[in-house]
């Protein structure tokens, strides 16, 4: 008999079976994700997405791969760009797509770099900083110690609910907790997008004046 995992479906690619993928975890959450389920949602039998992806570890390798594609999608290159604009644009680009897609905040921030795809994007990164000056070593700390960041803010940021703020200031006695109280009447040190702007500037700042 056949192997049914050989065999192509017409109409279907790799690239429309991750964008699948990503809208099911999305609606249903990662815990729910699973090659049957995603092919049920799809309209077609599980087994079929094996032609296109061999497992499920490829299958979330190929998730983080399509969310960094988007993310850079938002970017217009220019080879003329300092590199230091160009990461904090990449940071910005990724904080967007992840603000868009909360729950592949866990896929991102649990499985490394690891598909060619992926790969070529960090490349081209490495390649804009490398190309002007910049020595390797601290390419990659600059572009890991920036994604990084972007995960864990971007982490705390989804997990926000309205209201938050507010209600744990109106727990905080202002005799003992001053400082903290009046952040959290104010929204001093709150606002997730200066935040976020700031800590991105001071980091690639930071990099930039080391010397290799």
């Amino acid at each position: 008999m056949a192997d049914r995992r050989s065999r192509p479906r017409a109409g279907l690619s790799r690239e429309k079976i991750l964008d699948a993928a990503i809208d099911f975890v999305d609606e249903h959450g990662l815990a729910a994700l699973s090659t049957r389920k995603l092919g049920t949602a799809m309209g077609v039998e599980g087994m079929t997405l094996y032609y296109y992806v061999a497992s499920k570890a490829e299958l979330l390798d190929g998730m983080v791969e399509r969310m960094l594609e988007r993310s850079m999608a938002r970017l217009t290159p220019d080879p003329e760009t300092p590199w230091q604009q160009a990461v904090a644009d990449i940071a910005h680009g990724l904080r967007a797509t992840l603000l868009e897609h909360p729950a592949m905040l866990g896929v991102l921030a649990t499985r490394p770099v690891n598909s060619p795809g992926a790969f070529r994007i960090l490349e081209s990164g490495l390649a804009v900083l490398c190309s002007q000056g910049v020595g390797l070593g601290r390419a990659m700390d600059t572009l890991n110690a920036v994604t990084m960041f972007v995960i864990g803010h971007t982490l705390a940021e989804a997990g926000a609910t309205p209201g938050h703020e507010d209600a744990m200031g109106e727990q905080l006695p202002a005799d003992d907790f001053p400082l903290l109280a009046e952040s959290f009447a104010t929204g001093a040190g709150l606002d997730f997008d200066s935040r976020f702007s700031a800590t991105i500037d001071i980091l690639i700042r930071g990099f930039a004046s080391r010397k290799d």
